[in-house]
């Protein structure tokens, strides 16, 4: 069995024309919610064995983020260049090269990829994971090679305007 957590960055800033999209950070939104989908992470127990997050500024601030609400040593959070804008298919790949002792993974990156990831994993299930939105599955399987429709079940699905709903 194997336990998989996306988490779609948070909410990021445009308000710097002069920035390039890799460099944008968080805007006052994403610093809101960031920790506070971390919170709730954590409060559900989860534990990743392994982040991986895109080296793209809103994204690595946000792992960084969650992974402290989670307590995960943030030197072993892990940057991964091909994280920045993956289709599925570069997620799938991603996926694959992990090592099968990892039992519990986490990818923080963009979308369109990450909705595609989740609709890959259980089909249907959303047509826009939100910034800050996370979804985590198990996977029936012993190893990360999820090319084809993989046994997921949903284990949590969150995002911010989630939080404010209740």
């Amino acid at each position: 069995m194997k336990t998989l957590t996306i988490l779609r960055h948070a909410k990021s800033s445009w308000s710097d024309a002069g920035l390039s999209d890799f460099d944008r950070p968080l805007n006052r939104r994403g610093e809101r919610d960031a920790p506070r989908i971390g919170e709730r992470m954590a409060e559900s127990g989860l534990r990743p064995a392994l982040i991986l997050s895109s080296p793209a500024e809103r994204a690595l601030t946000t792992a960084k983020i969650v992974a402290a609400k989670l307590n995960y040593p943030r030197e072993f959070l892990e940057k991964e260049r091909a994280l920045y804008h993956a289709s599925l298919d570069t997620l799938l790949d991603i996926i694959a090269a992990q090592e099968d002792r990892v039992n519990n993974l986490m990818l923080v990156g963009h979308n369109p990829g990450m909705t595609q990831l989740a609709n890959h994993l259980l089909p249907g299930i959303m047509n826009n994971l939100p910034t800050a939105g996370t979804l985590t599955v198990e996977i029936d399987t012993r190893d990360w090679s999820l090319y084809t429709q993989p046994k997921a079940t949903l284990v949590r699905f969150d995002y911010p305007k989630k939080i404010g709903a209740n």
